[in-house]
């Protein structure tokens, strides 16, 4: 669907899932690796999973470092969640991993409010769309959307910093959200 504004929110919790994601793979592989030459069994696959997850941790920080660039762990998590089904105890944490590999997909991907003619959708893990009805007043001010919600909720977040050009002035926004706001009592009377 097509909006007529899109705002993208700024997302907090990147940098403290990074570091559960780091740790969680870590101890996988310390894990993996403790399995591997400690038991009778030869479990090689192991081996393998540890050294592939340890050198996907050291190329991420790598890139981190050096371009600065967002990484992601989310393939990390899955081959540990592989390596935990592989192991001869506690083959359930690889379900675990595999719901923690989706979440850290979610929690890094950025939050937008999409606001079209006849609704608010707000895309976070769950869709919510709302019509302009439920809302007392929608406000974008000094880098701060606030959606006020009828039902004495209240939505306040930071915008992300966009570098576009094609960025749409905090007043014109505002002023089309004044004119659906009032279009939508409107309707309601």
């Amino acid at each position: 669907m097509r909006y007529q504004y899109v705002v993208i929110l700024k997302k907090d919790g990147e940098r403290a899932t990074d570091l559960l994601s780091i740790l969680l793979c870590f101890l996988s592989s310390v894990m993996f690796l403790y399995v591997q030459f400690s038991g009778p069994h030869n479990r090689y696959l192991l081996l393998g999973w540890a050294v592939i997850i340890l050198f996907g941790l050291g190329w991420n920080m790598i890139a981190r470092r050096k371009r600065r660039e967002r990484v992601r762990y989310r393939v990390l998590l899955v081959l540990a969640a592989i390596g935990w089904l592989g192991m001869p105890f506690l083959p359930w944490l690889g379900i675990f991993f595999l719901l923690l590999a989706f979440l850290e997909y979610q929690t890094k991907r950025p939050l937008e409010i999409g606001f079209d003619q006849d609704r608010v959708v707000i895309n976070s893990l769950i869709r919510q769309r709302h019509d302009w009805s439920v809302f007392n007043n929608i406000v974008l001010k000094d880098g701060l959307l606030t959606l006020d919600f009828k039902s004495n909720r209240l939505l306040q977040k930071e915008v992300a910093d966009d570098d576009e050009e094609d960025d749409a002035d905090e007043d014109e926004f505002n002023a089309y959200c004044r004119s659906r706001l009032t279009a939508a009592a409107g309707h309601a009377v």
